[in-house]
């Protein structure tokens, strides 16, 4: 029936092909053309590569959960087999990640609403969702007790700001119970010991500080472990099957090392020997015979198998190079991944910790396109102001298709405490392979991976435009490259990233031809006066604290809105009107400010979205908005 439906339709009057892309309902385009089908028709294979996160196992019948997206969204599916089916199991309107149970009896799964981040914790069993949380608050998912009975999540539904930390049987909500409250936005329980009566909990204060904490389950009590007082920054932790516990930790070096903690006094001793990298992350075997951990060398990541008792490692080799996340193994003790790479969307891998043996369980789709021609970048290091290096990451195109000078997009990453990487580029591989424009990913001083010395040289509104100077010494090199044509240089970047692109507009415009910036910072006073409650403190510390006097006075001096006079190039603002981090109001008030002298600013505005555009028919516009934006700014003769 439905085959001979689509038989009758095909035999309809064909409509007349209309000159201008539709546009998502959600999105507003203020001051934006009208995007040319013209511009839809030559993308549209670019606008459909897949990407494919693993996101655990199941211990019942061994098969992989992994967040892909067929629609609109990121949805959960099952695969059985490495490239075998990818089965859908969750069918929201938002995306969604998950994790099953231990026991694998239940799939607890994160959702918020337009990408407000007030994140929900709900079960999913036959496609529906059942609330597990309050509906209002925000709430992050922690951990799974070691038999599986409890999660533990930090919640934000006593006040709205703290993140107390509470304890529920997924299977009944009614066990859902406060343990513990606490003051910040940072805390987060980490793991539980064995025996399910304590569990250790993270308390974030910056990038360069964290505190670990234990706390009774029973009695809700958080005994501090180590010495509080020290700037010392752990990333995981997690406890082996014989209680010790585990962490990544930068105490005594400029990196994270993988390394166990003393509960009795907080000593850390490291394990890993890989001094010059971060250990990214890891995760121990429900035997405890081994440890897989990730490092982070010069943005590209080796995967590690350490053996605890004889501190023996392994290297996983016949990983492809690229970027790694989610490392988690399974109780059988094989180890899930995702990949991502110039060449490969992100894609789910496994490997066997006997044989060091990998197999790939799914194979994204990349729009038909082959991904074996997309460019390799291309790492870059100059000297700045100051001589302190920086570095990034050069995308060229194929010189022999384009010969020449070639425009270039300096792309800023957010955070800051970010690292641009050799990933994936998406949509951005249409710049590269068709129309031959060069893009380069700066690391500029503030970036993670390159320990926390570096980490901390943009700390304050005294040193934050040390790192906007960084982006005058990548473009004096990249101006006297043989294969970049200096006049057709453009810069954007997100949230952090987006701050620096005004930054970069307003200092250096007459090297630059436009300016798209995203989800940008562009007054920070008002971005922590407005930024949500929970995270306000969190970003004080890196930016400064607009109570104080001096440091208000130097937060406005900065800010791009203050400055805005000297911005006279062409801007682009991309804005999600549910954004927590960023609000829409700092779009407005640059949009206003930089119209009012008489200058063009393009305003996409994403109703349903928050930080970032997660709806695959709101992104692909954005890009078709950008896209036009740079053909009548970067590529305009």
């Amino acid at each position: 029936m439905r085959f001979m439906l689509f038989l009758g339709a095909a035999l309809l009057p064909l409509s007349p092909v209309h000159a201008d892309a539709e546009r998502p309902a959600a999105l507003v385009a203020d001051g934006i053309p009208a995007i040319p089908d013209a511009i839809v028709a030559e993308t549209r294979p670019y606008m459909e590569f897949r990407t494919a996160g693993f996101s655990g196992w199941n211990p019942l019948d061994k098969s992989m959960l992994i967040a892909t997206r067929f629609a609109n969204t990121a949805q959960l599916h099952v695969v059985k087999a490495p490239l075998a089916a990818r089965t859908q199991i969750s069918f929201e309107a938002e995306p969604v990640g998950g994790s099953w149970s231990p026991k694998g009896d239940v799939l607890v799964v994160r959702k918020d609403k337009g990408g407000d981040e007030f994140f929900q914790l709900h079960t999913l069993k036959d496609g529906k969702l059942s609330l597990i949380t309050d509906g209002k608050s925000r709430n992050e998912f922690g951990a799974w007790s070691k038999d599986g009975q409890w999660v533990g999540y930090s919640s934000t539904r006593r006040n709205g700001t703290d993140s107390d930390l509470y304890i529920v049987d997924p299977r009944d909500p009614s066990t859902n119970r406060l343990v513990a409250q606490v003051k910040g936005g940072g805390w987060q329980i980490a793991d539980f010991t064995p025996d399910g009566k304590k569990a250790v909990v993270t308390e974030y204060v910056s990038v360069t500080k964290s505190n670990l904490h234990l706390l009774d389950l029973t009695t809700g009590k958080l005994t501090p472990v180590g010495d509080h007082k020290k700037a010392i920054a752990y990333g995981g932790a997690e406890f082996a099957p014989d209680g010790t516990l585990w962490v990544t930790s930068d105490e005594g070096s400029d990196f994270q090392r993988l390394g166990t903690v003393d509960l009795r006094n907080g000593k850390f001793t490291v394990v890993s020997k890989d001094p010059k990298w971060d250990v990214d992350s890891f995760d121990i075997a429900d035997d405890g015979s081994f440890i897989a951990y990730v490092t982070n060398e010069a943005g590209a990541s080796r995967v590690k198998l350490l053996d605890p008792r004889s501190g023996a490692v392994r290297s996983v080799d016949a990983l492809p190079l690229g970027v790694i996340g989610g490392v988690q193994i399974a109780p059988w003790g094989t180890v899930g991944l995702t990949l991502s790479s110039a060449r490969s969307p992100a894609d789910a891998y496994a490997i066997d910790p006997k044989t060091l043996a990998v197999s790939r369980w799914t194979q994204s789709e990349t729009g038909g396109l082959d991904p074996n021609v997309n460019v390799e970048p291309e790492f870059v290091e100059v000297k700045s102001f100051d001589g302190e290096p920086v570095s990034g990451f050069l995308y060229r195109p194929d010189a022999k298709k384009f010969p020449g000078k070639r425009p270039l997009i300096v792309n800023i990453h957010g955070g800051p405490e970010g690292q641009s990487r050799p990933g994936f580029q998406g949509r951005n591989n249409y710049l590269l392979n068709e129309l031959g424009v060069a893009i380069f990913y700066p690391n500029v001083r503030g970036s993670t991976g390159f320990g926390k010395r570096f980490v901390s040289l943009d700390n304050g509104p005294f040193k934050r435009e040390d790192s906007v100077k960084d982006i005058a010494a990548y473009l004096g090199v990249l101006e006297k490259d043989a294969a970049i044509d200096p006049a057709r240089i453009a810069v954007t970047g997100g949230s952090y990233g987006g701050y620096m692109c005004y930054a970069s507009a307003i200092r250096y415009g007459a090297q630059l031809k436009g300016a798209n910036c995203v989800v940008a910072i562009s007054n920070f006073v008002t971005f922590l006066e407005n930024t949500q409650s929970y995270r306000r403190d969190l970003r004080r510390v890196e930016y400064g604290d607009e109570r104080d006097a001096k440091q208000r006075a130097q937060l406005m001096e900065i800010s791009p809105l203050t400055r805005v006079e000297e911005l006279n190039i062409p801007l682009m603002v991309v804005t999600g009107g549910n954004d927590p981090r960023v609000p829409a109001s700092e779009a407005d008030q640059i949009v206003k400010a930089v119209r009012a002298k008489g200058g063009t600013a393009w305003h996409l505005l994403g109703q349903n979205e928050g930080h970032g555009f997660g709806k695959k028919e709101n992104a692909d516009y954005q890009f078709w908005a950008s896209l036009l934006f740079w053909q009548r700014t970067l590529l305009a003769k």
